[in-house]
């Protein structure tokens, strides 16, 4: 799941592949802003067939955030 995950968000950030880890913040880390953000839950919401509820989005901080919640939801 972090594999992909990690794909996913590669093609939103300027970082490297293995620069990205569970513990990467998405606005910190990656330097996403918020627009990217909701780019990078539609891309999730598309790949794994899913909808992730707005109130949702704001508990996603980190990358290990986004894995957990998938891995429960998928």
């Amino acid at each position: 799941m972090i594999e992909k995950v990690v794909d996913i968000l590669a093609d939103f950030t300027t970082l490297e592949k293995d620069m990205i880890n569970e513990k990467s913040e998405l606005i910190t880390d990656l330097d996403l802003n918020s627009l990217d953000i909701i780019n990078v839950i539609v891309a999730f919401e598309e790949e794994f067939d899913i909808e992730i509820p707005d109130q949702k989005i704001k508990e996603l901080v980190t990358v290990g955030d986004i894995v957990e919640y998938l891995e429960k939801n998928v």
